[in-house]
């Protein structure tokens, strides 16, 4: 049976997530804590903040196994998973012929990708061809490669998110002339979608071809890990519309790609929460993960609102040690969570507190 060497109680974690994901933890809480790194204090001295080169992916595979080896000490619910995030947008325009521009953020030693819009009039989507022979699929394969081998036995390597349905007609035009579309060339955006499909399809079957499951399982950064083969979805593009734009244009292609395989996780900033009670009906959807954003209340500050407006969906949350610590001490902490526990003052605390996480019961 696979181990990781860098998670000691594997096990016992598959178990909680494996019964959360399932719906048979409603009373039950997980967390995973952040604790300080030296990794990411090493990365961030070395990489400034804003736009870098594509990184040899050697160089990433060194910081992720820095990064996860020191966390192996944690006896929390977290799986030590890598995250491929030099793909996780501009890979998708980038086969298509986009300029593909990266990021490095030192206060998570991610270096994320994107590209500027891609075409300037709808008479050019014809033009555009998925290509196996493409350097950017070369290079997509390469990195999988040099981070199977680097991981095996030790950390797992998480699925990374679709540019699927209205993201990736962002991609192509961008968000203001996409929205336009919707009113004066839905064919035409019926179309795009249909290329979507297919290149994120590709994209999404190769990684699961190439990174083998863990207990039959996807690792994930959004959820750690969840049995299947499970996608990465967003509905990024409807927290600017109204629900109704939702239902005619972005349910349709996130439950054809959930599908697909077996089934998906999708994550809900601060402004889309309007969309919660529609999302959560989504076929295939095995959890959401809630973010925050300036000028909306913290998901942890509303939780048991949203949780009344999602049944018992299985819910990932972010909150920062102390306020996660009193709602544990006063014991008013919403079940069938996963709480993404950030800056706990040191291993040996958040160990002692997820003493307490086991035993809770709300």
């Amino acid at each position: 049976m696979e181990t990781l060497a860098y998670k000691p109680h594997l096990d016992a974690v598959l178990e909680r997530l494996r019964a959360l994901y399932a719906r048979r933890a409603p009373d039950c809480i997980l967390a995973s804590f952040a604790a300080p790194s030296a990794a990411l204090e090493a990365f961030a001295a070395e990489h400034a903040e804003g736009f870098c080169d594509y990184p040899a992916p050697e160089e990433r595979l060194r910081f992720w196994d820095a990064y996860l080896r020191e966390r192996s000490a944690l006896e929390d619910d977290s799986l030590p998973t890598a995250y491929l995030s030099e793909f996780d947008q501009g890979l998708y325009g980038g086969l298509l012929g986009g300029r593909v521009q990266f990021m490095c953020h030192p206060e998570n030693g991610w270096i994320s990708s994107m590209v500027p819009p891609l075409l300037q009039d709808w008479g050019q989507l014809e033009t555009l061809r998925l290509d196996r022979a493409h350097p950017w699929w070369q290079r997509y394969e390469h990195q999988l490669r040099v981070f199977v081998e680097g991981a095996r036995g030790r950390f797992g390597i998480s699925h990374f998110i679709l540019i699927n349905g209205l993201n990736f007609v962002f991609e192509l035009f961008g968000a203001t002339r996409t929205y336009l579309s919707l009113i004066e060339a839905p064919e035409r955006v019926r179309q795009a979608l249909e290329l979507a499909h297919e290149v994120n399809l590709t994209v999404q079957r190769r990684f699961f071809e190439a990174a083998p499951l863990l207990r039959d399982g996807t690792c994930s950064n959004m959820v750690q890990w969840i049995p299947g083969r499970i996608v990465s979805e967003s509905v990024d593009p409807f927290h600017m519309t109204s629900v109704a734009y939702f239902e005619e244009w972005g349910r349709g292609p996130v439950e054809r790609m959930l599908a697909a395989f077996d089934g998906g996780v999708l994550h809900i900033h601060g402004n889309g929460r309007h969309l919660l009670e529609a999302v959560s009906t989504v076929r295939g959807l095995k959890a959401i993960f809630l973010g925050d954003d300036r000028g909306y209340p913290a998901a942890f500050d509303v939780l048991p609102e949203i949780r009344r407006r999602t049944g018992d969906l299985p819910l990932v949350v972010g909150v920062d040690w102390a306020p996660f610590m009193a709602a544990l001490e006063a014991h008013r902490l919403v079940g069938g969570v996963f709480y993404q526990v950030r800056g706990a003052p040191s291993v040996a605390e958040a160990n002692r507190a997820m003493e307490r996480v086991r035993a809770y019961r709300s």
